[in-house]
């Protein structure tokens, strides 16, 4: 079974690391380390082994206090990011913590750690209510790319609908019309004509660039930050379409 000092031979290289670095690490410890029905752990338990406790195998005694400070910081991220919580009744009391149903996803890997991390800290209320749902639940999944398809997906469904036109009306050519800064039905035409050009290579330029490629090839999208940017922008663009659309 690992141990922290396994995993980190030296103080050194073990106090290189911030808390965030920490956390998937510890997490997993945790795990292993579950006892009883309600599968849960001691976090001074665990930490109460040769690595850090100054013993003649273990980190130097004079590394202790700072290792003891990282740790601790670590776990309150854990339990701020929701990953753990208290174990239920008299233990949970007396420091017994349990794994929540999102750190028991979390510590299957540390790709699944940073996804579920990283949704933790966006929130759902911030897409566009046409796509919260669905993409929402794409992300937290891992299918990240498919979360970005579906948003884009939406904008050129929308923008089809607010400009009136048919199924086979599609993709860049689609938003050229539709924000076409002369007669399109979605440009303003109060706006400077420069501008209304701008939006039209705003949609144009993201249907071709974040909805096109998923169209036609697998595109590999790994980082959930990443993908969280991509359909804010399609939740930005939803909601212009939104006000351009005629009553």
């Amino acid at each position: 079974m690992d141990t922290l000092r396994s995993i980190f031979p030296t103080a050194k290289e073990l106090l290189a690391l911030n808390p965030e670095d920490l956390a998937p690490v510890l997490l997993r410890l945790a795990r292993d380390r579950r006892q009883g029905s309600d599968v849960s752990f001691w976090p001074d338990g665990i930490m109460q082994e040769n690595s850090i406790t100054g013993e003649p195998d273990g980190y130097p005694f004079q590394h202790r206090a700072a290792v003891d400070a990282l740790v601790n910081e670590t776990w309150n991220c854990l339990q701020r990011d929701a990953l753990i919580g208290a174990a239920p009744g008299l233990n949970g009391r007396n420091g017994w913590m349990v794994l929540t149903r999102a750190g028991e996803e979390a510590a299957a890997s540390t790709d699944a750690f940073e996804r579920v991390r990283a949704a933790k800290v966006f929130s759902k209320a911030l897409l566009h209510p046409t796509i919260a749902d669905g993409v929402w639940s794409a992300m937290m999944r891992g299918d990240l790319g498919g979360a970005v398809f579906d948003a884009f997906k939406a904008v050129e469904e929308a923008v089809r609908a607010a400009g009136g036109y048919s199924a086979t009306d599609i993709g860049v050519d689609l938003m050229r019309k539709a924000f076409n800064p002369d007669k399109g039905p979605l440009t303003n035409s109060a706006d400077p004509e420069p501008e209304r050009q701008a939006l039209a290579h705003l949609f144009a330029g993201a249907i071709g660039s974040y909805k096109n490629p998923h169209s036609h090839r697998t595109v590999k999208l790994s980082d959930p930050r990443e993908a969280q940017e991509q359909v804010m922008l399609a939740t930005h663009l939803l909601r212009i379409v939104d006000a351009r659309r005629k009553p």
